[in-house]
């Protein structure tokens, strides 16, 4: 799969917004905990760009930005926690958790992993790779994706999706240069971010319909908890 796994069914798109924008505000407080003026702060800039993709209201953007540089007098207490372990039918997965509470996040993550199998640290990890991940898609016609991952820095690149959509690949510390220099080889940038790429994904279509539904219905609720930032899967197709 490459990129983070993203649920397919978004027909409730209210909530998933909201849901949306919660994980992207605590992106920005983390991030703006080094320097509120993006122009500073590669880490924020990227923030705030994915930010203002999904068309975040400006004050709920400031107020992160604000709260997170401290500006608020409000302390923001976060923690990144890394969940390994396997959905249904050995699939394995990433869960990126950003918590204000590790023992209700580890309480969470023990009951959504009973459909699973949760792991001990590293006892998925070495099977993805810690990379940049470059969600960009063609902004002039004909724009060639090889030759721009060439020209930009990128190690490699996923191809093109069915809505046309390409994901570098990258060095984690060439992710801002990378998604800088894109757009001068004719590609807009879509979102940027630090993820995980499975080496050795399983093949969706070697599981049945049903293996494969048991598999998004994991994946799905995983996603739908709070604290959880990104889920990442080793499944391909």
């Amino acid at each position: 799969m490459g990129a983070q796994w993203k649920a397919k069914h978004k027909d409730i798109a209210a909530n998933a917004k909201g849901k949306l924008f919660g994980k992207l505000a605590k992106d920005i407080m983390i991030a703006a905990r080094n320097g509120a003026d993006p122009k500073d702060n590669a880490k924020l800039r990227m923030a705030v760009e994915a930010a203002r993709k999904v068309s975040m209201p400006k004050d709920t953007l400031d107020r992160a930005i604000k709260k997170g540089a401290g500006l608020t007098g409000e302390t923001v207490h976060f923690e990144q926690v890394i969940y390994e372990g396997f959905a249904p039918h050995r699939v394995p997965v990433m869960v990126e958790v950003l918590t204000d509470n590790t023992n209700r996040a580890a309480s969470d993550m023990r009951v959504l992993f009973r459909k699973g199998q949760q792991g001990t640290p590293g006892s998925v990890s070495w099977d993805f790779d810690h990379v940049g991940l470059i969600e960009a898609e063609p902004a002039t016609p004909g724009a060639d994706a090889d030759m721009a991952a060439i020209e930009a820095g990128a190690q490699d690149l996923l191809p093109a999706d069915e809505d046309g959509v390409t994901v570098f690949l990258t060095d984690p510390t060439d992710l801002d240069l990378v998604s800088r220099a894109l757009p001068a080889q004719g590609f807009t940038v879509l979102s940027a971010k630090l993820g995980y790429r499975p080496k050795n994904p399983v093949a969706a279509s070697s599981l049945s319909a049903e293996q494969l539904e048991e598999v998004e219905s994991f994946l799905a609720a995983m996603d739908d908890n709070d604290d959880v930032q990104h889920v990442y899967a080793g499944l391909a197709g």
